[in-house]
């Protein structure tokens, strides 16, 4: 039990103070002091079982990019970083919104609690709507930009695919965040601590299990040209009702107004590392990428979604929006505050560093198991790509503590307005970091081969 709230009343008579009354209300929901230790066991499991729902979704990934749907409809290779990266988007800025709520004990009052419920569920309904045709709209734009012929039969099954994709995936991720930031406020866990690792865990499988499914059951009924824009439709129809919903609750209907920029600048960004993805894969015949998208993508997506949405709570816990704390004044931190200091942020930031290299460790580990004679890892590519990794969550943890600063001082919501950004940027940073590694390596390979196969002049 910990106080989180103090109300006070003074009693005059005249000018003169008669007396005063003052009232502490406590809850379990409270605020409550971390140390690095008890950051580290609360973030440790969730993480490494979010490492192996990774795994599986590289994996998925690895064999759906050879059916036909996604041969003969390049723009879907396009479209997986985009619909994977809604889950830094939506889910888990629906995940870090109410674990805020429930640190800050918004969560006290079952009707308070069961509006916000709703109307987060609904908000982001309206978003992957929306979201998800706009994405299936950008991988067109940016394949045919680059050269390539669109067919009409493409465009109906992307953007079908996409929008049933997006709207079934948030139905299932927002209803398990919703279970998860309940369950961890019984059980006296930080909710930030969780909600992301686990959203991560199955997010980026079901996402690509949803679309893979989705896609080729409407590639058989390719000729049927109108029944694309139905789906499309349908999906669009219901948005009135979602917002019905949403105004029910003040806070949810201003992040519905004012929400959207972030949410579609991180799918713009997300992309371009899909645009990455797609030219490695069919132009640079890298097939690999796909088993290690998902991974380096989540991993930085997941660690930075948690440092976000612990520094929003820091900020609703003591301070209130518009106003920084003392130690938070500076709109750009030196680095070595950021990451050596004894602030509860920067423990929290070495936590999460510390936790990169033992998790692409174990990642690679299950890779070369499962994959063995399919994927070759040599310990070159290993270096690089763990080098990568860390340099991808140094620069995201940095970017975090810089733009919830930001954010904050505008008066904000920083689970609103920044996590969408730091998930696009992970995914740019983490697709391209990633086809930098393996150029690098095929690089260094083919010098090797090329030095070996030159015969030094023997004596005459």
């Amino acid at each position: 039990m910990v106080i989180t709230q103090i109300n006070m009343e003074f009693r005059f008579r005249g000018k003169k103070l008669r007396g005063f009354s003052c009232e502490m209300i406590r809850a379990p929901s409270g605020f409550i002091p971390e140390t690095f230790s008890s950051i580290m066991c609360q973030v440790l499991f969730p993480f490494m079982f979010s490492i192996m729902g990774m795994v599986a979704a590289g994996l998925l990934a690895n064999e759906v990019q050879h059916w036909t749907v996604f041969v003969e409809i390049k723009e879907l290779l396009i479209l997986i970083p985009s619909l994977l990266g809604l889950k830094g988007n939506l889910e888990m800025t629906l995940a870090c919104r109410l674990s805020t709520a429930a640190n800050t004990g918004k969560f006290d009052d079952p009707r308070q609690q069961q509006t916000m419920i709703s109307s987060n569920l609904a908000l982001i309904q309206v978003q992957a709507t929306v979201v998800g045709l706009l994405a299936a709209v950008v991988a067109l734009i940016l394949e045919a930009i680059s050269g390539q012929n669109l067919e009409l039969s493409h465009i109906g099954v992307l953007c079908a695919s996409s929008m049933i994709t997006a709207f079934m995936a948030a139905i299932f991720l927002g209803i398990l965040m919703i279970c998860v930031v309940l369950g961890a406020q019984k059980m006296g866990i930080n909710p930030d601590n969780i909600s992301t690792p686990i959203a991560a865990m199955l997010g980026d499988f079901v996402s690509l299990c949803i679309l893979a499914g989705t896609s080729s059951i409407l590639y058989r009924y390719i000729d049927l040209y109108y029944l694309f824009p139905v789906i499309c439709f349908f999906f669009f129809s219901l948005i009135p009702i979602w917002i019905f919903i949403i105004n029910k609750s003040p806070s949810i209907t201003q992040v519905l107004k004012t929400g959207w920029f972030p949410i579609i600048t991180a799918m713009l960004i997300s992309s371009l590392g899909g645009l990455i993805f797609n030219k490695t894969i069919t132009e640079q015949k890298i097939s690999a990428m796909a088993v290690f998208t998902p991974v380096i993508n989540g991993v930085g997506g997941n660690l930075v979604s948690i440092q976000a949405s612990r520094i929003s709570t820091y900020l609703y816990s003591w301070s209130s929006p518009g106003v920084l704390p003392h130690n938070m004044r500076s709109f750009y931190p030196d680095p070595c505050a950021t990451f050596c200091s004894s602030e509860i942020n920067s423990v929290s930031a070495r936590v999460l560093l510390l936790l990169v290299i033992p998790g692409h460790l174990m990642f690679l580990f299950f890779i070369y198991m499962m994959e063995k004679g399919e994927i070759e890892i040599n310990l070159l590519f290993v270096v690089f790509y763990l080098v990568a990794s860390l340099t991808q969550v140094l620069i995201l943890l940095y970017l975090a503590e810089i733009m919830v600063r930001l954010v904050w001082h505008r008066s904000q919501d920083p689970d609103s307005h920044c996590i969408p950004y730091l998930t696009g940027m992970g995914d740019l940073l983490g697709t391209g970091l990633l086809s930098l590694c393996f150029l690098l390596d095929s690089f260094f390979i083919n010098m090797h081969l090329k030095n070996s196969n030159i015969v030094e002049p023997g004596p005459p």
